[in-house]
């Protein structure tokens, strides 16, 4: 089988298991389970065998005509290049590993067979926009991403909180989208053609003529899609779907394609200095404010969505002064630990046995009840405060690295200023990373809420994916040696200057976190136990939570997170208010005028609409009194109709006559 065939049927398999099984989740039950799973796993197995065909060599490009269009062709189109190539293993990889995990997370879920088949069809959209070689095709993927998005982050549609932040998510992606997709086609005239390939030629020769235009346009896109400063604000609310979706789109699909689509057109974007030093800015700005934000969340959840933000900055950063290398290879590594931290989160609110409990100063006993998750989770948050040798180490110094080159001039890709821009950041979010995972860790394993029953030992099937996962987590980066022809061809090794500041940074934030938690839990007495008892729903947990007299997360006196940002805790914890910004800025202005519209529909359009209904309404009342059906009126009034006829003739007479 040609690597072509391969290639093809890595994104249909998923897309075949998800139509079957949303014919036959009612149907067979028993089916539900291996459509989900293996049609998923088999990818993974394809795109590896891609992969290894491809050896980060020669790019794989092959296209044939969609459909003649006039004017720019589409085409169904693969390029294959050696990013793409490793893209699609992570993506298979770690979907495979959220359906496995999902078996077991939502065994009890009357609407599980729904859950599976738009998880396998989430899949496949990444596997699209992955592999596409035409920008219209992978459009395709790109919007089939964001529709699943609604429906999996509203799993829970029951809650209020599910429904308005499947909303969100959709709305705030979709005011990126819009921009993009005129971005999209203003660079097809622009370069004659939708293909990547001949977009690429077209820059190469400098047949863009409108470069800063077009990268700002699809920059907004891929602000909205990869969760970045200002429309980053959708990606901690999609925490209230369920926990392995969010382990999906943190890890390898939705926030993943942003970065994706900007690393495999980077020619396009550095061809306008002014773009680059715009992604530069909303990269740094996103990590340092993400960073902020997820030191004063008291939700585990919202801590690493915020951190799924920061980590999607470095990706940014490293973009914005050139260097897709450095930036695909950290996505690949974040791509582990981030699914390894969400799916063990999983595990702790599998655990607890109510989603009320996902709020760690209610959390307490976890590290001898779980230890799969104890230890796998301990792995993670190590990997992403970049500790060496854990992976998260040597991709943040990739980044950190091609930074420093281009600040120093040594790299002219992007503007010196970038350079400076985005080192700056990367450092101070070194430290703001490595204290808020410790934070995490502190407050998740070694708090002193009140304890949750022991619900007995977690299934297989998710204790199982943890440990998969972990040994990337661990591993990943160790290989970066071996990898340089799969990433342009330059090595992404550390050096020692940025070793030294962004570790010792790193040390320096967990170790202040660490003293801060043993002063305040030394001065703190702990609660007093009280008996507990989980409920399944969110609403009775919280209910039974407000019962207990539980700290309010803003007031938890042991929350080093809360000393440490002082009086920046509160508008941190609050996302800084950029909701309400927008709120004030858009939503209210948007409302105020659809009320005048509304006002003037009703009180001014209608009125005239109305006006002449009942006019002509009225008409025909006169008329109908007329009709009485009898015919000696008929003649009277025919009579008497000639008499007036005959007397204003002959006045008429009279009057020319006189003339």
């Amino acid at each position: 089988m040609t690597t072509t065939t391969l290639a093809v049927l890595v994104p249909l398999l998923p897309f075949l298991g998800s139509a079957a099984g949303l014919l036959l989740g009612r149907t067979a039950p028993g089916l539900v389970r291996p459509l989900a799973v293996l049609p998923t796993l088999a990818a993974a197995v394809l795109a590896v065998l891609v992969a290894a065909r491809q050896g980060g060599g020669r790019a794989i490009d092959a296209a044939t005509q969609l459909t003649p269009t006039g004017s720019v062709p589409i085409d169904l189109a693969l390029y294959i290049d050696g990013f793409a190539a490793l893209v699609a293993v992570l993506v298979g990889v770690v979907a495979t590993c959220v359906q496995i995990y999902s078996t077991g997370y939502l065994r009890e879920d009357p609407r599980y067979p729904s859950y599976a088949a738009l998880v396998s069809l989430f899949t496949s959209a990444m596997l699209l926009v992955v592999y596409s070689g035409d920008l219209m095709v992978l459009l395709v993927g790109w919007e089939i991403m964001g529709i699943c998005s609604y429906f999996l982050v509203g799993h829970y549609w029951e809650t209020p909180e599910a429904r308005s932040a499947s909303l969100k998510a959709f709305l705030v992606t979709k005011l990126g989208d819009v921009p993009f997709l005129i971005g999209l086609f203003a660079l097809a005239t622009d370069a004659g053609t939708f293909q990547i390939t001949g977009v690429l030629g077209a820059v190469a020769s400098g047949g863009l003529d409108h470069p800063t235009l077009i990268a700002l346009l699809l920059l907004a896109g891929v602000a909205g899609k990869s969760a970045q400063f200002p429309l980053h604000t959708w990606l901690p609310d999609a925490m209230a779907g369920p926990t392995p979706v969010s382990a999906l789109i943190h890890a390898a699909t939705m926030v993943a394609a942003g970065i994706y689509f900007t690393a495999r057109l980077l020619p396009v974007f550095a061809a306008s200095a002014a773009a680059m030093t715009v992604l530069a800015v909303m990269a740094a700005i996103t990590m340092v404010g993400s960073a902020l934000a997820a030191l004063a969340q008291d939700d585990i959840k919202r801590v690493l969505a915020y951190s799924t933000i920061g980590q999607l900055g470095y990706m940014a950063g490293a973009l914005a002064v050139g260097d897709r290398g450095a930036a695909v290879f950290h996505l690949l590594s974040h791509a582990a630990f981030k699914a390894l931290l969400f799916l063990a989160a999983g595990v702790v609110i599998h655990a607890a046995g109510t989603n009320s409990l996902t709020a760690m100063s209610r959390m307490s006993g976890l590290a001898k009840r779980i230890p799969d998750a104890y230890w796998t989770m301990t792995v993670a948050l190590l990997a992403l405060a970049a500790i060496p040798p854990f992976a998260g180490f040597f991709s943040k110094e990739a980044v950190l690295v091609a930074a420093e080159h281009t600040a120093l001039g040594e790299r002219d890709v992007a503007p010196a200023g970038a350079g400076w821009t985005v080192l700056v950041a990367g450092l101070l979010t070194a430290l703001l990373t490595a204290a808020y995972a410790l934070r995490l860790w502190l407050r998740t394993f070694r708090g002193r809420g009140p304890e949750a029953p022991d619900h007995g030992r977690q299934p297989i099937a998710m204790t199982s994916v943890l440990w998969v996962l972990a040994i990337p987590s661990l591993g990943f980066g160790l290989t970066v040696t071996y990898l340089d022809d799969w990433f342009d061809g330059h090595a992404l090794t550390p050096t020692l200057t940025t070793a030294v500041l962004g570790t010792g940074l790193a040390a320096a934030g967990a170790v202040i976190t660490y003293a801060v938690w043993r002063t305040l839990t030394a001065r703190t007495p702990a609660p007093v136990p009280v008996p507990h008892v989980a409920h399944p729903d969110a609403e009775a947990g919280r209910v039974e939570a407000e019962a207990l007299h539980l700290p309010h997360p803003a007031e938890d006196p042991a929350d080093p997170g809360r000393a440490l940002l002082g009086p920046l805790h509160r508008p941190a914890a609050a996302g800084f208010h950029l909701d309400a910004v927008y709120r004030t800025a858009f939503v209210r202005p948007v409302l105020a005028a659809a009320s005048l519209v509304r006002f003037l529909d009703r009180e001014v359009v209608d009125t005239y609409v109305q006006a002449a209904g009942n006019g002509a309404k009225g008409l025909g009342w006169l008329v109908r009194r007329a009709q009485t059906g009898n015919v000696q009126t008929y003649l009277s009034a025919l009579l008497a109709g000639s008499v007036v006829l005959a007397i204003v003739a002959v006045a008429l007479a009279n009057a020319v006559a006189g003339a």
